[in-house]
């Protein structure tokens, strides 16, 4: 019902075990030909699930805490993690692993996620200068990042405005109530990921007094697309952070 345990396993070998995904999943390109999509990630289509006879199903977070209750009312066994950090990322990819007999496979992948995070980490180290960056996941209202992304921003070499607001799992609690809040911190870089829909910097450069922070004056607003940061799971620990590594060296060495 989401789209990080579908990318786990494939990366496992262990696709064959899928019997229907998430309409959302994108990572691997080959699992929206292979499985039916029964699902979203607010709303599922309960009958065509239970269509399926599956053993286990797998979501994310409070959000599809009425959709695992339909479930479980149904008789199925449901799994709903609730990680929101790169060490809990980790650990899915273990635990996962792990519940599907696959616990050498899932050790190994998970290691490689950790010597890629350790490489940049080093990289990000050797950066002549940190820039403050602001991660905005949503723009109406102003939604600050969850923490997986502050972690990973602090891990490809830049210091996130909000960390406190990281802190919350919850996204109501990481709304900013005006956006000239952001003024002051005066950020360097501005990541943008909409949640599925597409960053529009021009827009973020227009709001009344932003042309005072330097991200804007800079042109530096990027789009980190959703696949990549907004699931967590592998995708984020692989290709978001590099592409946010990529940008912030890129910023560092201007």
């Amino acid at each position: 019902m989401t789209e990080e345990p579908t990318e786990v396993l494939y990366a496992l070998g262990e696709q064959e075990r899928i019997v229907g995904i998430s309409g959302f999943t994108v990572r691997p390109p080959r699992a929206r030909k292979e499985k039916p999509k029964v699902s979203a990630f607010t709303s599922a289509k309960i009958d065509e699930i239970l269509k399926l006879q599956p053993d286990l199903a797998i979501g994310f977070s409070d959000i599809q805490a009425d959709i695992a209750r339909e479930l479980v009312k149904a008789g199925v066994e449901v799994w709903i993690s609730n990680h929101r950090s790169v060490d809990g990322i980790l650990g899915y990819i273990r635990r996962l692993g792990a519940m599907v007999g696959a616990h050498e496979k899932a050790e190994a992948y998970a290691q490689r996620a950790e010597w890629h995070i350790a490489e940049v980490r080093a990289a990000a180290a050797e950066l002549p200068r940190r820039p403050k960056v602001y991660f905005e996941e949503w723009d109406e209202p102003l939604i600050t990042g969850i923490r997986w992304v502050a972690e990973l921003v602090r891990i490809a070499g830049g210091d996130d405005i909000y960390p406190a607001h990281a802190a919350e799992p919850l996204a109501k609690h990481r709304i900013l109530a005006d956006p000239a809040e952001v003024i002051p911190h005066a950020p360097d870089i501005v990541f943008g990921s909409w949640c599925g829909k597409r960053f529009r910097p021009e827009k973020v450069a227009v709001r009344p007094g932003w042309d005072a922070i330097p991200a804007v004056r800079n042109g530096d607003l990027y789009e980190i697309k959703s696949p990549i940061i907004l699931q967590p799971g592998p995708a984020a620990l692989f290709d978001g952070l590099a592409e946010m590594h990529r940008i912030i060296a890129a910023w560092a060495h201007r």
